[in-house]
């Protein structure tokens, strides 16, 4: 279950989490279309566990007993595919970890984990061990829903927080089986919002969709806790963890924590999960646009693009034929196959109105204000003028 991709800009690598030889994905250009915001069905849950009393929050006794309250809800799951010609049927190819969050046995993991899978177990905190049947995998958030059938005393879903409430500097956990020790809890804090992360699936021209809205977290996160919850103080899941970057590994070949982990926020869960249980998949917003990530819109940018300094926005670099953006008359700034950085793009300001600085911004929003077949105003600088541009927004090819 290996992840290939290429990094530029720097030599951190982006490690998914189920994998014993992780590998890297960050790319330059992203691509605009991101997650879908329709409202799903919600999601059953158990009570969240009790605050702790004032000045006793975070305390040894607190913790061991969040600890108790969460670990019940928490399974490692192990993959097994056949070895190419043999007979051999129960190799294990990799390991994860996942959550329970109903009584009728369904399980939350991250896609990677199950991938190319031919036979999933899962493995309970009580000691029970049992096969799991994969009800839908989503490539675009990386979230997978499995199925087992156990008795349903075996069952403790772990309540949902809403990551919309999430700030940086929040205690957080991560609960899960790195390196196989299942049952392992690790404690940081939130250290930043609104990330964006590589899809697991190929755009139209190649390169990938994009995640938004990450949880970026100092929580130590290693292989093995992929598709495992991030939890706060309350006991509440507001993540999953998907991921990390490192330039560290070890003598196994397995990524080493860096301190810089990367967790689906549970916003997107509620709304993905419903969908993937009911029909086995789920539908995003397309605009058919790519811009450039934040990082690389400085100052050397801007003044190749013939922007003044004090530019915020998206910049459009490319607008995909056919695609929503493309109906709508948007431009982009040269052609979708890459090659040298030009001036002439859309600079995207707005949507709906809602100002946008960065192309985080514009995930956010995608994310939680648009879905499918809605029609959007995108304001947008042109030659130095603002014009806006209605469109609708149709669903990932």
């Amino acid at each position: 279950m290996k992840r290939a991709g290429v990094l530029t800009l720097t030599v951190l690598l982006l490690a998914s989490l189920s994998c014993v030889i992780p590998s890297a994905t960050p790319t330059v250009m992203q691509v605009v279309p991101t997650l879908e915001s329709a409202v799903s069905p919600a999601l059953p849950t158990a009570a969240p566990v009790a605050p702790a009393p004032a000045g006793q929050a975070g305390s040894s006794a607190d913790l061991t007993a969040l600890y108790q309250q969460v670990d019940p809800g928490v399974v490692a799951i192990w993959t097994f595919s056949s070895v190419s010609g043999t007979d051999e049927t129960d190799v294990p190819i990799g390991q994860g970890s996942g959550f329970v969050i109903d009584t009728q046995g369904h399980i939350v993991t991250n896609q990677h984990v199950v991938a190319d899978a031919e036979t999933i177990e899962v493995d309970f905190p009580s000691g029970v061990r049992t096969w799991a049947e994969v009800l839908g995998t989503d490539l675009d958030s990386d979230l997978a829903v499995l199925r087992v059938d156990v008795p349903v005393e075996q069952l403790s879903p772990l309540p949902l927080g809403d990551s919309d409430q999430v700030r940086v500097g929040e205690t957080v956990f991560a609960v899960g089986n790195p390196y196989g020790l299942s049952g392992s809890m690790t404690s940081g804090i939130v250290s930043a919002l609104g990330r964006t992360l590589d899809s697991e699936r190929a755009a139209p021209g190649g390169q990938l969709f994009t995640s938004g809205d990450i949880i970026q977290t100092d929580a130590a996160i290693n292989p093995g806790n992929s598709g495992g919850p991030l939890i706060n103080l309350r006991g509440e899941v507001i993540g999953v963890n998907r991921s990390i970057r490192t330039e560290s590994y070890t003598v196994s070949g397995d990524a080493a924590n860096s301190g810089v982990g990367f967790a689906i926020p549970i916003n997107i869960v509620r709304r993905v999960v419903p969908s993937l249980i009911e029909n086995g998949s789920y539908d995003y917003p397309y605009l058919g646009i790519s811009s450039l990530s934040e990082s690389t819109l400085n100052l050397n940018t801007l003044g190749q693009l013939d922007l003044p300094a004090d530019t915020v926005g998206v910049y459009v670099t490319c607008v995909t034929e056919g695609g929503p953006a493309d109906r709508a008359g948007m431009r982009g700034a040269g052609s979708c196959e890459g090659g040298d950085l030009l001036p002439g793009g859309d600079l995207i300001v707005a949507i709906d109105g809602h100002p946008l600085e960065t192309f985080n911004d514009l995930i956010s929003y995608l994310v939680g204000s648009t879905q499918v077949g809605q029609r959007i105003v995108v304001t947008v600088v042109r030659e130095g003028e603002q014009t806006d541009l209605t469109l609708t927004v149709a669903a990932r090819p």
